[in-house]
C-alpha cells in the first residue's frame, strides 16, 4: 500500500468500515512506515482530545454578528438605543426591543460603554443627594456678576417706576382693599336679588327690560291713577304674576249705554250742607 492511499482511507481505517484483507494491510502499512505510523498517532491523539474537551460557548458577539450579516433591518440605530436606555435600565423593554438593544451594545463601540457610564452617575447622584456640599468660593458674586452686573447687591436697585408702584401698594393696599371687598360684596348681593324677583328670566338683561318698561311707564303716567298703575306693575314683576286688565264700564241692557252713577237725593244734598 502507497502512503498517499493510506492517507485516503485513514478516515475508514479509524471508523472501521474496511474489509478484513484491505484493513490488515493497512495496519501492516501503518508498522513499516514511520510517517504513516506518526500520522496515524497524530489523528488519534487528536480525536481523543476532541472527545475528552466539553462543548465550547459560543462568543457573546456571533449571534449578533451572524443577525447584522443575514438580517440588517433589525439592527438598531445609536439615537434608538439612547432613546430607549432609560427603559432598559428601569426594565420595561418588550422581549423582542431587548435582545435588538443587546446586540447593538455587543456591536456598537461607541455605545458599549454608555449603560455602565450611566450606571455609574446614578450612583453617584445617590451618594451625594444625602452629603451637604459647601458653596464655592465667590460663587454669589460671580452669579450676581453674570445676571446683574455688580457684585454689591446694595448697588443694585430697581427702576423709579417700579418703587414707586411698590411705595403706592404699600399704603394704600390697607385702606383700600377692605372697601373694595364691602363694594363688591353689596354689588353682588345687589345683582343676584335683582335677577331673582326683577328679572323674568333671572338674567341681568331682564333686569335692565323691567327697568325700562318701569320707566315708560312712570313716564307716561301722571295722576295717581297712574302711580298706582307703577306700583301694581312692580309688584306683580315682583311677585311673577301677569296684570289684570282693568274691568270695562258696565252697559245698560236696555240701550246698550254704560250705566250712570246714581244721582243722591235732594235730602241727602241738604244734609251735607247742614252738616258743613
Amino acid at each position: 500500500m502507497l502512503c498517499n492511499e493510506f492517507e485516503d482511507r485513514l478516515t475508514d481505517y479509524l471508523d472501521d468500515v474496511l474489509q478484513t484483507d484491505v484493513h490488515q494491510t493497512f495496519a501492516e502499512h501503518a508498522l513499516r512506515c514511520p510517517l504513516c505510523n506518526e500520522t496515524l498517532s497524530t489523528v488519534k491523539s487528536t480525536m481523543q482530545a476532541c472527545q475528552a474537551a466539553g462543548t465550547l460557548d459560543a462568543p457573546r458577539d456571533l449571534e449578533a454578528r451572524i443577525l447584522l450579516s443575514t438580517m440588517p433591518e433589525t439592527a438598531m440605530t445609536c439615537e434608538d438605543f439612547e432613546e430607549r436606555l432609560t427603559d432598559y435600565l428601569d426594565g420595561f423593554l418588550p422581549a423582542p426591543l431587548y435582545h435588538r438593544w443587546e446586540r447593538h451594545s455587543i456591536l456598537c463601540a461607541s455605545c458599549t460603554e454608555l449603560p455602565g457610564e450611566v450606571v455609574r452617575s446614578i450612583g453617584a447622584c445617590y451618594t451625594y443627594i444625602g452629603e451637604e456640599r459647601p458653596i464655592p468660593a465667590g460663587l454669589n458674586e460671580r452669579i450676581l456678576l453674570a445676571t446683574l452686573g455688580s457684585r454689591v447687591p446694595e448697588e443694585i436697585r430697581a427702576p423709579f417706576g417700579s418703587r414707586v408702584a411698590s411705595w403706592l401698594r404699600r399704603w394704600l393696599d390697607p385702606i383700600i382693599s377692605p372697601q373694595l371687598a364691602t363694594v363688591a360684596t353689596m354689588l353682588l348681593v345687589a345683582v343676584f336679588v335683582l335677577t331673582n324677583t326683577v328679572s323674568a328670566d333671572g338674567s341681568i338683561s331682564g333686569v335692565y327690560s323691567a327697568s325700562l318698561r318701569l320707566a315708560e311707564q312712570g313716564y307716561t303716567a301722571g295722576s295717581t291713577g297712574g302711580m298706582k298703575k307703577i306700583t301694581k306693575g312692580l309688584k306683580e314683576l315682583v311677585n311673577g304674576q301677569p296684570a289684570t286688565p282693568p274691568a270695562a264700564p258696565k252697559q245698560d241692557s236696555g240701550n246698550g249705554q254704560p250705566k250712570q252713577p246714581a244721582k243722591p237725593n235732594g235730602a241727602a244734598q241738604e244734609n251735607r250742607r247742614n252738616r258743613s
